[in-house]
């Protein structure tokens, strides 16, 4: 299979790896198909890309693509094929209720906004229609700032308000707030934009060259000029930005060095409990990477209290994932993170560090190459949890009892 990535087109597209029986088992897309294909098959993709994907390469039979016109497109259409077809190996990318999806509201001027997949189930708004995931939140955002120059929508402001909003003065909304577009009209581009988020350009295009043609033929000239330059926009794409992104994500993962996160809990018979993460890369303390959790569940229960940091902490998809989990305690805590991460498709090497009655670490369980090769840097984050945990908790009693 190595080979046929050398047929591939080095130009922005979807690719799709499949299994047995041409089954769908994990969809991406690339700025440059041949060469993110090709970076399935370094020696590398253990550290850079983790052990899902090995997991992927080792089921996978064969490749194929979709090209596309751009990168833009690209995005939508990974996102689309992901949620239509539900592959195994994009289990994060389905499952994960933190990634962002587009959302156009069921309102007489339809907003478009953006939502966390949480949100969708539990949001009072009326949704009319809903795209995604998009598991990088940076990409969604460029990708929407170009949606809106070719087609002005609607994000917050009120409708016939009889004054300007801000993106109605810059050309971002199409003067929904001062009554500059009438319901009709605008229910057209909310139905590009459906069009687009679907990738069905093409279909797209042709109704837009159609309806510019009816508006000539009835001298409306100014209002066909407009559709003309939104076709030439349609053809022409500014993706720049997002080309930036994808190479930024990829260089990103190639610096991330050996990361380890490492967590603990704190409270008093269960009264203000919180949990810490803790972050050490390559043997340094990155303390800007630290994350306190006030557990919202009051509980004495410090399995329950590990579960409810770990689940918060896989809700950022932005963070970039460790390559070992230290949980402070033993089998059980263990156990408890192993379930978590496995539930959200994750499978990392995990290790407990067992105190004994004066809290100093008596033992390191789990993982027996990390145990090995990692055993300083366990320590130290383990250290830096369990005295970040308790100062936190300091702090929260501290303003309670004020």
């Amino acid at each position: 299979m190595e080979k046929l990535t050398k047929k591939l087109p080095d130009k922005p597209g979807v690719y799709i790896f499949r299994g047995q029986k041409r089954s769908i088992l994990y969809i991406g897309k690339a700025t440059f198909l041949r060469s993110r294909v090709q970076s399935y098959f370094r020696k590398d993709l253990m550290e850079t890309r983790g052990p899902i994907l090995v997991g992927m390469l080792e089921t996978a039979r064969t490749v194929d693509f979709i090209e596309t016109d751009s990168v833009l497109e690209a995005l939508i259409l990974e996102a689309y094929l992901i949620k239509k077809h539900l592959p195994p190996f994009n289990t994060r990318e389905k499952d994960n209720k933190s990634f962002n999806y587009v959302v156009i509201t069921k309102e007489e001027f339809p907003r478009v906004i953006t939502m966390r997949g949480r949100e969708l189930e539990t949001d009072a708004l009326k949704i009319k229609y809903s795209f995604g995931p998009f598991p990088h939140g940076s990409a969604l955002r460029e990708a929407l700032t170009i949606i809106r120059k070719i087609f002005p929508f609607r994000d917050k402001c009120k409708p016939n308000s009889g004054k300007p909003c801000f993106n109605a003065q810059i050309g971002l909304c199409p003067g929904i707030c001062s009554g500059k577009i009438t319901r009709k009209e605008y229910a057209k581009t909310i139905q590009r934009i459906k069009l687009f988020f679907e990738g069905k350009k093409q279909t797209l295009m042709r109704g837009i060259e159609r309806d510019m043609k009816q508006l000539a033929r009835e001298l409306k000239f100014e209002e066909a000029g407009k559709l003309k330059r939104t076709l030439f926009s349609l053809n022409h794409i500014q993706d720049v930005a997002l080309i930036k992104a994808d190479f930024d994500l990829k260089n990103e993962a190639r610096k991330r060095g050996y990361r380890i996160e490492a967590y603990d809990v704190a409270h008093i018979s269960g009264t203000n409990t919180v949990g810490v993460m803790t972050v050490v890369l390559d043997g340094e303390v990155v303390k800007s990477d630290y994350r306190k959790f006030k557990i919202k569940t009051s509980t004495n229960d410090d399995n329950a209290s590990l579960r409810e940091t770990l689940s918060r902490r896989l809700d950022h998809p932005e963070w970039p994932l460790p390559k070992l989990i230290v949980v402070d305690g033993g089998k059980a805590q263990v156990n408890t993170a192993r379930k978590v991460l496995n539930d959200s498709g994750i499978f990392l090497p995990i290790v407990g560090v067992v105190k004994d009655e004066h809290h100093r670490a008596r033992e390191i369980i789990g993982d027996t190459h990390a145990r090995k090769e990692h055993e300083r840097d366990i320590l130290i984050a383990n250290s830096e949890a369990h005295r970040f945990a308790i100062g936190y908790h300091r702090t929260i009693r501290g303003k309670l009892s004020k």
